[in-house]
């Protein structure tokens, strides 16, 4: 990758620090290629868990849990007892996980949407229509909600943003920019609850068993902090963009052979008759279901209120997974009857069947980390950790802040090998959850750390697919650009992101502010 480099900045304005930043990346390029796949990973990890407990368990590690006062020690997996339970239980913590269950729900009504063609064209739709003024904030919040689509939205999002910005007379380059960076490093926020939100939920509420079996991180425990952030990072990336990446993107010219290939292109951006028709019934139709759900949660008496009939613990609130599944499906078929792209009621089954096979991949890993992490949890280690941890810490009087900042760069960097959010998170949580709950610190907000940490840095993550994916889409508009020109775009959003947004967390925990609607 580094032979592209010197070409990368036209008219021989390549800066003397490029070839040190290629070579650094260079590094973390050939580190990240050398960890095995995630699912090998994960039984690799699993066997360490079982060493580790044989040989923990013969020196008599223990601790007092200062939540419940009890003493834990750690259990060796290779006892009788721990071998006949890794053998009869191994399906047991596959379609126990407490993610796969969630995921795989949200996503059966998310792939109706995304068949039906609705949220493309909602895409379209709220980028086409903007002036240039807004349209880098709306190109931003777009991507950052667009993670409801999850990874589609890459491959959706970042030609149209180039190809928006070049209708508006501005540098394809950084529409392009833009959108990747939205998409990648805001994943982890978004205006509207997402499947990733029920597959951090998931994870964290099987870490803070740990401590405390009756904790339940639901899929919008930090909603509220997400909605924000959303609006924040929008607001983030639109400044750098216009202040700082503006210039840098009209550095880089778009090659001549290139500018009449894609002048045709924004016509398919616009929405046709039926597309808007279908948008339309599909608002009025989201719109009635909301106006149901609250009434359904808010009304005095009513049944899917919690049996003591507060809210918080309602049904609606706690299983919020299948309300956004119903909502995303009905919404998608409302949207393909009125466009004419979902006609028949077959198509809808036939829709969620092929949503699912593109998580395929993250089912198979998911078998590997229910191993890892039922393992970590029969062998008592995670707990063990954890006290000594929250000891540790807690010895040195480092305040909050400097916690909180300790645990997002732990994040921010271990993202740059591991880029899936999911398997670090699986790697993490079992014991920043726990040791932080020690510290009186909520699984809830321990969550909202790892979400700034683990999103922004994805965009300077040579490890990533998407990485090179982007890089191929930048070399449409400019051939020789390579590794230290997209990086350069790049670092600037990926910098500003990362402490903008803790930033807001900071004052977010220093006002006291709720997470989410369990904080209220």
């Amino acid at each position: 990758m580094s032979s592209n480099a010197p070409s990368a900045r036209p008219h021989g304005t390549e800066k003397r620090g490029t070839g040190a930043l290629l070579r650094v990346l260079n590094w973390i390029e050939w580190v990240g290629n050398k960890l095995p796949d995630p699912f090998w990973l994960f039984l690799l990890l699993a066997g360490i868990v079982i060493l580790l407990s044989w040989i923990l368990s013969a020196v008599g590690l223990s601790a007092v849990n200062p939540a419940t006062g009890e003493t834990v020690a750690v259990t060796s997996l290779l006892a009788p007892d721990g071998l006949r339970k890794i053998v009869a239980e191994a399906v047991t913590n596959f379609v126990e996980f407490p993610p796969l269950g969630l995921v795989v729900v949200i996503l059966l009504g998310v792939a109706v949407a995304e068949q039906s063609g609705m949220l493309s064209a909602a895409l379209r739709g709220s980028v086409a229509r903007v002036g240039p003024k807004w349209l880098t904030f709306v190109l931003a919040l777009t991507g950052i909600t667009g993670s409801i689509a999850s990874d589609a939205m890459y491959v959706v999002l970042i030609p149209l943003g180039a190809l928006a910005f070049k209708a508006a007379g501005r540098s394809p380059v950084v529409g392009l920019i833009v959108a990747f960076c939205s998409v990648a490093a805001g994943f982890n926020a978004s205006l509207l609850p997402t499947a990733s939100d029920a597959l951090l939920g998931g994870i964290t509420t099987a870490a803070a068993g740990l401590i405390d079996k009756s904790v339940t991180v639901t899929p919008v425990s930090n909603y509220f902090f997400t909605f924000v952030s959303s609006l924040v990072l929008a607001g983030i990336i639109t400044v750098v963009t216009e202040t700082v990446l503006a210039k840098r993107g009209e550095a880089i010219e778009e090659d001549t052979d290139t500018k009449q290939q894609n002048m045709g292109d924004f016509e398919d951006m616009r929405l046709k008759p039926r597309e808007k028709r279908g948008l339309r019934n599909a608002g009025i139709a989201f719109a009635l279901m909301m106006v149901v759900y609250l009434l359904a949660l808010l009304i005095p008496g009513s049944p899917l209120r919690a049996e003591d009939g507060t809210v918080l613990m309602s049904p609606l609130l706690i299983n919020v997974g299948i309300v956004i599944a119903v909502m995303f499906a009905v919404v998608g078929r409302v949207y393909g009857r009125a466009a004419g792209t979902m006609t028949r009621a077959r198509q809808v089954p036939e829709a969620m069947a092929e949503g699912l096979t593109r998580v395929t991949p993250v089912l198979v890993l998911f078998f590997a980390a229910a191993q890892f992490t039922a393992y970590f949890q029969w062998s008592g280690i995670g707990p063990v950790l954890a006290v000594y941890g929250a000891d540790f810490i807690g010895s040195l009087g480092l305040p909050p802040v400097a916690t909180f900042t300790g645990i997002v760069l732990i994040v921010a960097v271990m993202n740059l090998l591991i880029t899936s959010g999911s398997a670090q998170w699986t790697l993490l949580a079992p014991v920043m959850v726990p040791m932080l709950m020690l510290l009186n610190v909520s699984p809830e907000m321990t969550q909202a750390l790892f979400r700034i940490g683990d999103s922004p840095t994805n965009v300077i993550s040579p490890v990533s697919p998407y990485f090179a994916l982007v890089l191929g889409y930048l070399r449409r508009y400019q051939k020789n650009a390579g590794v230290g020109t997209l990086i350069s775009l790049v670092l600037p959003l990926s910098i500003a992101m990362l402490v903008g947004w803790f930033l807001l967390f900071i004052a977010w925990y220093l006002l006291g502010l709720p997470l989410g609607p369990q904080d209220l």
